[in-house]
């Protein structure tokens, strides 16, 4: 990928060659299959063709929908799928077990995914057959897929623990039964780039029809296994949304599908301007939620802390951002931290659309440091809503009531008590009062304090601006006196206290009006 600039930012990758590497791959989907035996995960009927149908509209090629044999439901909604005129081919997995088989066709998919052992352990231990019956086996299945018109998409299961001159002898008697293409399986997860590299490079030497690779994530190698699978040909990747699958999980659809096409200048027909939408469906409905510091879709995937890297990612993107965020769905997130100044502060509200004095610029950034001295990091959203509040507030400019003192006291059983202490209009006032919560009892104390009935709250509302239990609050209100009224906002990391701000800012406007 090229920058504005020229400079190729994948370089030094560009300098090997990759003389098998296909222009194109297809990709194999298989959340709905291997993705939903991640641990925790059980999708309803309905939610597994919601995802279906956004896998579709992804673009990815093939959709293993699931394993037809295991349920009548399931067999249902593959069938479901198969029948939904979607682009993608729907593939069901079977056994090289007759009732699999028939189970696959009679949800009339567009293709069966064939999988038996052939590992030394597999055959051993899980099928008790020798390599003999373990051959014979796959080529009958495979043949009576075939008789039956539909094609198949045989993997020789645990193919990446098992000798390699049997592994030979397999696919080559699968291509010859008429498999359509081979899959390459690395079961459990213990093969190395430089190992997949080198096998499929073995297999290509065997067969004609196209390979594929299905990489799990046991030692965190399965996206690098499966794009070193693809270098060497595969043309057939199989990949799970946000990486789900069984254990550690699958290769994960979106460092794949990113990777292929920025660095090794491999396409898809995926549309990866829905990456990021299709992630947060899967996330929604699966609920399994991806690590902040997941790549592409993690929330923290393109958010930049103050510093040496805003600086640079305003100047230019690229100078700290390999991916762009809107090629995946995704924006760009700027979180402002303790260690920013007044200027950064004043430059990141301009470009917010947000216009602020010198000495308002100081009040803010005074603001984002004691949050950032908490541990709280303040968002895009947060600075607007800080600055908004300072600026709107009138700080300094007319404060007619000032807050001096708060203390609040929750009673098990009864209602909370709130005693405030105010300077209004210079002189000292205080109330306590009880409430229904800590924040009615808090502004009937200052309502009380005031001394001034004709002050009224006429509506009150909260956000959480940011996700988390320790999101700031974010607090609008509206206050009246004699048919006159004003809106009044303010932000606090306290409930309580952005109430109590946002009223008292609102005392002061309507006071001066």
């Amino acid at each position: 990928m090229m920058d504005n600039d020229g400079v190729d930012q994948f370089w030094y990758d560009s300098q090997v060659k990759f003389e098998r590497k296909p222009k194109r791959v297809k990709v194999f989907d298989t959340t709905l299959r291997d993705g939903e035996q991640t641990p925790g995960v059980a999708l309803t009927l309905d939610e597994k063709f919601s995802i279906a149908e956004a896998l579709n509209e992804l673009g990815v090629d093939i959709i293993e929908g699931g394993f037809p044999v295991s349920s009548d439901g399931e067999r249902e909604v593959i069938m479901r799928m198969a029948g939904a005129g979607f682009s993608a081919k729907v593939c069901g997995l079977a056994r090289c077990v007759e009732k699999d088989l028939d189970a696959a066709l009679a949800a009339d998919v567009d293709l069966v995914h064939i999988f038996i052992g052939t590992s030394p352990i597999h055959r051993k231990y899980k099928l008790k057959m020798s390599e003999d019956d373990v051959l014979a086996n796959a080529v009958r299945s495979i043949r009576y897929v075939k008789e039956r018109g539909v094609s198949v998409h045989f993997s020789p299961e645990d193919a990446c623990r098992t000798e390699l001159p049997f592994l030979k002898k397999v696919v080559k008697a699968a291509e010859e039964a008429g498999a359509d293409h081979i899959n390459i399986p690395d079961t459990v997860g213990v093969m190395t780039p430089q190992a997949m590299y080198w096998l499929i490079s073995e297999l290509k030497k065997e067969v004609k029809i196209p390979l594929a690779v299905h990489c799990h994530n046991d030692f965190g190698m399965a996206v690098a296994n499966t794009i070193s699978g693809v270098m060497a040909g595969a043309e057939i990747p199989h990949v799970t949304v946000n990486g789900l699958g069984e254990r550690a999980g699958n290769a994960d659809l979106e460092q794949v599908v990113l990777g292929l096409k920025l660095i090794h200048k491999v396409e898809s027909n995926v549309n990866t301007k829905r990456i990021f939408e299709v992630s947060q469906i899967v996330q929604r409905l699966t609920g399994i939620r991806v690590m902040p510091n997941f790549p592409v879709v993690g929330s923290n995937a393109f958010a930049h802390e103050s510093g040496v890297h805003v600086h640079g990612v305003l100047a230019k993107a690229s100078t700290y951002e390999a991916i762009d965020p809107e090629m995946v769905g995704a924006k760009r997130r700027i979180l402002v931290g303790k260690l920013v100044g007044a200027a950064g502060v004043a430059a990141k509200l301009k470009e917010l659309g947000v216009a602020v004095s010198d000495e308002q610029a100081h009040a803010i950034t005074r603001k984002v440091k004691d949050l950032g001295d908490k541990g709280k990091k303040v968002t895009e959203e947060d600075l607007i809503a800080i600055a908004e509040d300072l600026v709107g507030s009138g700080s300094g400019e007319g404060r007619l009531v000032e807050l001096r003192d708060l203390s609040l006291s929750a009673r098990l059983g009864k209602a909370p008590l709130s005693s405030v202490v105010l300077m209004v209009h210079g002189q000292e006032k205080k109330a306590t009062e009880d409430g229904v919560g800590p924040v009615d009892a808090t502004l009937k104390a200052i309502r009380k304090a005031l001394g001034d009935p004709d002050i009224q709250l006429d509506e009150y509302h909260l956000d959480a601006i940011s996700g988390g239990s320790n999101a700031l609050a974010d607090v609008t209100i509206r206050v009246s006196k004699n048919g006159r009224s004003t809106m009044a906002r303010a932000v606090h990391e306290d409930i309580v206290m952005a109430s109590v701000l946002a009223f008292i800012n609102g005392v002061n406007r309507i006071l001066r009006k």
